[in-house]
């Protein structure tokens, strides 16, 4: 498996077909997403590890993160027919690696989920809709497990770190993309529009 296999597995994942612009349901681009999850295999934080994906959308991140060997993967997330493409994706995945994934597809609100895990990988809501939901994904993940690997809007870079600072968490790593979003809401103008997002990794203290 190389990185370049990895993105080009991704990319034939099947995304939002009626994204939720108040839940701001963007898909995480296969390249940033391939990119990022590779990051964090080379630094040790997949392989044999229990991850969950926190609003898992379409499980990008979490079925990635199987792909790379991880233990087990739990995509939660609370919009149904979303997550119903997810197990579409697994299904793909398996078909294409000849292999189960493990992997545990929960249709639920990120605080109802209360197991345990290794790695938290997501990609939340930034808050231009919902103010204040990037902080609610973060301030869940903190709880569920000793690292957290979060997409946020680069802008907001002073912010995450001292939410990550204030929970008892250390900002180990910080890579930034120009993450491609797809011309998926009724306000798009441009088929494919470039966001500068952070990405941060985040170890407890």
């Amino acid at each position: 498996m190389t990185k370049k296999e990895l993105c080009m597995s991704l990319s034939r994942l099947k995304t939002f077909e009626k994204p939720d612009m108040r839940a701001e349901q963007y898909t995480t681009d296969s390249e940033t997403a391939g990119d990022a999850l590779w990051k964090a295999y080379m630094i040790g934080d997949i392989e044999g590890k229990t991850i969950v994906d926190l609003g898992a959308g379409t499980g990008i991140l979490g079925l990635g993160a199987c792909f790379l060997g991880a233990k087990k993967a739990f995509l939660v997330e609370k919009d149904k027919a979303a997550l119903e493409l997810a197990e579409e994706n697994k299904k793909l995945l398996e078909k294409e690696l000849g292999l189960k994934l493990k992997t545990e597809l929960i249709n639920e609100d990120i605080y109802a989920f209360e197991k345990k895990a290794d790695v938290v990988f997501m990609n939340p809501p930034f808050g231009t809709k919902d103010a204040g939901a990037d902080t609610k994904f973060l301030q869940r993940a903190f709880k569920l497990a000793p690292i957290v690997y979060s997409f946020h809007k680069a802008s907001t870079k002073d912010y995450i770190w001292k939410l990550a600072t204030d929970n008892g968490f250390s900002v180990t790593h910080y890579f930034e993309y120009d993450m491609a979003l797809k011309r998926t809401m009724p306000f798009h103008k441009k088929k494919i529009e470039r966001v500068r997002a952070g990405f941060w990794r985040m170890e407890k203290r």
